[in-house]
């Protein structure tokens, strides 16, 4: 017996648009001579609601859907052929935070390549969940927003945990449940974060969960006097539950700065988007919150930070929240458990040649801001910083039996203070109705 149910496909393949008229040019020196030229970043086209994307390419593909002997299976069809473009010029990137952006994302590719050789040796404690093919959007995003900015990041977000200051030893400790780690192994994993210096709200397992408290953490922010932008992330798949609907939603109306990246990355667990959602671009999205929504190459690190710098723009002016859906590939399966047999091969093989990491290299090198001499130092030096930081994880020990009862709960006594100025409270007219009070406009 044999079903065989074919997905819409995907639009086709569209050149990209070179020059640019809008005068958008890079902070940095211009391509010295015999240097490639790259394209600013800007939106090529439109998809068919109006949303500006700003790829240079569209894939030509789609899943097919297979049942034979009653098992599921998936094909893939489409042109795979393609080379992988350049990466925009950024408009605000200059040659050193673009160094500085790459070396984060050479540092979270090792780092998890770290995790990983830890997990198969049995020293982490749970389970191991990487972000293979995204650092680029991880690292990107939160590299564009200023320190009293917030970040939510995700399980896979560990790349925008080291732009906030957590060091590859931090995640490893945490991992490996040791004393050193910042929940001094009381959790294993990614939930940890830092809400005093770093300002990073540790991720939340329910997908989507994290959305509401960004929205939260704006409006304590206005209402403290101060317009900030909180950047956070949902899979494809978390797009769908209900407290990202809510959570955005509530941004949206109140005008509140939150930055929402859907990570539009194929599969959810074992699950191909055209399964899970009808439309094509998950940005349309925007339109029903009316907010301005934009669709970026996941893997052009250059397009995630202008994109996400001019959101955050928007959100220090109080014009509310902004969705930014990015394209790309999770290279890996749910975590380590999961060998995503259930990918066709062909979506490994194309992303793989869209590696971020390979295309922010090639940028560098072809643009001249660094030499073949200088980026092999560089690697060089990222990888001792994980030698050393692995060594400190190892060893350190595991928490004493006697301290587990302490850093679980909040001692009434302590005082949490206000982080960026005392609240503007309204003041209401004396003797005036409970139900008219919300009619008084004006604040103290």
């Amino acid at each position: 017996m044999k079903q065989k149910t074919e997905q819409k496909p995907a639009q086709s393949s569209q050149p990209a648009q070179s020059g640019s008229k809008n005068g958008n040019a890079s902070n940095g020196p211009a391509p010295a001579a015999g240097k490639k030229s790259f394209t600013p970043v800007a939106p090529q086209r439109k998809n068919p609601h109006g949303i500006p994307d700003y790829r240079l390419e569209v894939p030509n593909y789609h899943t097919i859907e297979e049942w034979t002997d009653g098992k599921l299976h998936y094909t893939v069809k489409g042109d795979f052929s393609a080379p992988a473009p350049s990466l925009c010029e950024s408009k605000y990137l200059t040659k050193e935070t673009s160094i500085k952006l790459y070396r984060y994302m050479l540092l979270n590719r090792k780092m998890e390549q770290a995790l990983e050789n830890l997990f198969k040796q049995q020293k982490v404690i749970g389970g191991v969940y990487l972000g293979l093919g995204q650092e680029g959007c991880s690292c990107a995003s939160a590299f564009a927003l200023k320190k009293e900015d917030w970040v939510g990041p995700m399980i896979r977000n560990q790349g925008a945990m080291l732009v906030r200051g957590f060091t590859p030893a931090d995640t490893m400790m945490q991992y490996m449940a040791k004393a050193g780690a910042p929940t001094k192994g009381r959790d294993s994993g990614s939930h940890y974060g830092d809400v005093k210096d770093k300002n990073v709200v540790a991720p939340i397992s329910h997908l989507g969960d994290s959305i509401p408290v960004m929205a939260g953490l704006a409006l304590g922010a206005r209402l403290q006097g101060k317009n900030i932008a909180c950047l956070t992330f949902v899979g494809d798949g978390g797009q769908s539950t209900g407290p990202s609907y809510e959570g955005f939603n509530f941004a949206a109306v109140q005008k509140l700065g939150v930055i929402l990246i859907m990570e539009h990355n194929l599969w959810a667990y074992s699950t191909p988007v055209e399964l899970q959602f009808a439309c094509k671009d998950l940005a349309d999205r925007s339109i029903g919150y009316g907010v301005p929504g934009v669709i970026v190459d996941g893997t052009d690190p250059n397009q995630v930070y202008d994109v996400t710098y001019e959101a955050a723009q928007r959100a220090y002016k109080g014009e509310g929240a902004t969705l930014i859906e990015a394209k790309m590939m999770r290279m890996r399966g749910h975590a380590m458990h999961d060998a995503a047999a259930y990918v066709p091969k062909e979506y490994f093989d194309y992303w793989k040649k869209r590696d971020c990491n390979t295309r922010m290299e090639r940028y560098l090198l072809d643009r001249g801001w660094l030499t073949e001499a200088e980026n092999k130092d560089l690697i060089a030096d990222v990888q001792a910083q994980i030698d050393r930081d692995r060594d400190i994880a190892d060893a350190s020990p595991f928490p004493t039996p006697e301290t587990v009862t302490e850093g679980l709960y909040l001692d009434n006594s302590v005082k949490i203070p206000f982080k960026y100025g005392k609240p503007k409270v309204k003041e209401v007219q004396k003797g005036v109705k409970i139900g008219e009070a919300s009619n008084v406009s004006h604040y103290k």
